[in-house]
């Protein structure tokens, strides 16, 4: 399955009153493994961000003023994510601005394009009910390494959230980088271990865990008017 961790950058918090996405950071797995094909942008929001908003993730309006708007790269950002399994933390967020995003360039609402939207936000909340689940504190709870992020950026956010969901869905013990080795569509994933080699220990029962097997069949020959298959067998 193809599956994309996405995360954005805005100008403030509300798509509806007018904020805009200035930073899309996308990070593409395939059969639960990294595959390197991510997708990178930075927009000209043609606004600035508020104050508290800068101060998360530190890119500057001046930054932002030469670079192409969404609606330049819309197109290349919907092929991108055509038909993908989309993982977002706090995805009503994202998807709100992106869905405004669309609908300024005539385009339908996000999820006509993709074929479903994971929330990880809503999944540690019911893994860890109680407890704080932003990004760095499930990082921090899953021993995934955030030291480098100093400053909310969505390419970084999404390579970090990666990592997590991985680790929340127990899928592999680590994210490799191997798109050589990403199975078609076609393929299946195949594990063959040889085991003629390994001599497995038996392990007899103890006299007192017999005991307690005989008491079980007892109980059990009790209630089934002697007729347990065990005691049937040995006595066969």
């Amino acid at each position: 399955m193809r599956q994309i961790v996405l995360d954005t950058e805005t100008t403030g918090l509300s798509a509806e009153g007018g904020d805009r996405i200035i930073e899309l950071g996308c990070v593409e797995l395939f059969a639960r493994k990294l595959t390197g094909k991510n997708l990178h942008f930075y927009f000209n929001p043609e606004r600035e961000s508020h104050e508290d908003a800068l101060k998360v993730h530190g890119i500057s309006n001046e930054f932002l003023r030469d670079k192409p708007k969404f609606a330049e790269l819309s197109e290349e950002i919907l092929e991108y994510l055509s038909d993908a399994e989309i993982i977002i933390h706090n995805a009503a967020f994202d998807v709100s601005f992106l869905n405004k995003e669309l609908e300024r360039v005539g385009k339908k609402p996000f999820k006509n394009y993709v074929s479903g939207v994971i929330d990880t936000l809503a999944m540690a909340k019911e893994m860890f009910p109680g407890k704080r689940n932003s990004l760095d504190a499930l990082c921090d709870r899953l021993e995934v390494d955030n030291s480098g992020r100093t400053l909310h950026g969505a390419l970084l956010d999404a390579e970090l959230l990666a990592d997590v969901y991985i680790n929340m869905t127990r899928g592999q013990e680590a994210l490799l980088i191997d798109a050589g080795d990403a199975p078609t569509d076609t393929q299946s994933v195949q594990v063959h271990a040889d085991l003629s080699t390994y001599a497995l220990p038996v392990l007899p029962a103890n006299a007192q865990e017999l005991a307690a097997h005989d008491e079980v069949l007892t109980q059990l020959d009790k209630s089934s008017g002697g007729k347990t298959v065990w005691r049937l067998a040995q006595s066969a």
